[in-house]
């Protein structure tokens, strides 16, 4: 590599580091003790996909604030702004949405959470229907 490339190379070192902290962070992820190769390989293959997935999804709504014409949204407590959303705003954003059933003599009641404004937004700038939060 020219010296120039490895230097730039050099400076997403954080960036790389930094998504790879959030396994142990965000995902909780602990030691795990295996003897089979093959288990190591798919573990940390399925470590990739997870933040590979938390990447692309950080990207779509990034992406998808810039075509809507937003600087930022509230997603820290108290609703302050976040210019840069994480993954883990947008679980943060949706840890309460619950859905129920209740079953009593056969007869089959569900119960949802309510979807705020927030809420709403965060699924329509990702594209996603809110009728999937929705009771059927």
């Amino acid at each position: 590599m020219h010296p120039l490339e490895v230097l730039q190379a050099y400076k997403r070192q954080p960036i790389i580091e930094k998504r790879f902290s959030q396994l142990k962070t965000d995902f909780v992820v602990a030691p795990v003790y295996l003897k089979n190769v093959a288990r190591i390989e798919a573990l940390l293959c399925v470590y990739f996909f997870v933040l590979l997935i938390q990447t692309l999804l950080e990207r779509e709504l990034r992406l998808a604030m810039d075509s809507h014409g937003l600087d930022e949204l509230p997603l820290y407590p108290e609703g302050r702004p976040c210019r840069c959303p994480t993954t883990r705003r947008l679980i943060d954003v949706f840890d309460g949405v619950q859905r129920h059933q209740l079953t009593v003599n056969r007869h089959k009641e569900h119960f949802a959470t309510a979807l705020t404004p927030l809420q709403k937004l965060l699924l329509d700038l990702l594209e996603l229907p809110a009728t999937d939060y929705a009771l059927r």
